[in-house]
């Protein structure tokens, strides 16, 4: 029986996560037709996934000579980070406003520190669910725009902010972190929220920075050894 060929969204998805997972190395190479051998399909859906990539910034692709894992720019995160503050420290403020009690007690619910156990040690879960809560935020923000701006920074920065959950602890920590901002919310303590939410992406942005630089360090020491 022929196994079946997988489409162009599956494709995307499988190479993202391979990048997002460091899997696919920063700064490696392959082409369109290493690809296609490897997932036994043409060249069309391979080359579509690729563009895609291309524009929310996770590849490069250069004429003649293949296509390369964008390589970690800590300066170039920098700014990106620099620029998520303003947007979640915008939306937090209107989210505060427009956005229904109601949701706001869901997101503190599903983050309530008490409600967490061994179980959410999931990395893969935790990493999406802790990004659902921020565009929870600011798409309750009411500002399409704001939401969009929040969507293209994360795809930006979700190789290096995914490494943010190293250990139990800062499991916990974010679950504390996201439920005090929901209860500020909930009090209407817009500048107190504003603040806790501004510290806890600061945090965040340092904890995975270290651990980048950390895992760059020995991916290079065991290069030179082989």
């Amino acid at each position: 029986m022929q196994k079946k060929r997988l489409s162009t969204q599956e494709i995307y998805q499988d190479l993202c996560q391979q990048i997002n997972d460091f899997e696919l190395f920063p700064g490696s190479r392959f082409t369109e037709t290493e690809l296609a051998n490897q997932y036994q399909t043409s060249r069309t859906p391979i080359r579509e996934a690729l563009k895609r990539l291309e524009v929310e910034g996770l590849v490069t692709i250069k004429p003649k000579q293949g296509c390369f894992v964008r390589d970690v720019d800590i300066e170039q995160i920098s700014d990106y980070y620099t620029v998520r503050v303003a947007l979640e420290s915008m939306a937090v403020e209107m989210a505060c406003e427009n956005m229904p009690r109601s949701e706001i007690q869901a997101l503190a619910d599903k983050w309530d520190p008490q409600s967490y156990t061994k179980k959410d040690l999931d990395l893969i879960e935790i990493k999406e669910r802790e990004e659902d809560f921020h565009i929870s935020i600011a798409e309750g923000s009411g500002n399409q725009a704001l939401s969009g701006y929040l969507k293209d920074v994360n795809n930006r920065i979700r190789p290096i902010r995914l490494l943010g959950f190293p250990d139990e602890q800062s499991v916990i920590g974010t679950y504390e972190e996201h439920f005090e901002i929901c209860q500020l919310m909930l009090a209407h303590e817009t500048e107190k929220a504003k603040q806790v939410m501004i510290k806890h992406i600061r945090k965040s942005q340092q904890i995975a920075r270290n651990v980048t630089l950390g895992q760059l360090a020995q991916y290079k020491k065991e290069s030179q050894q082989h």
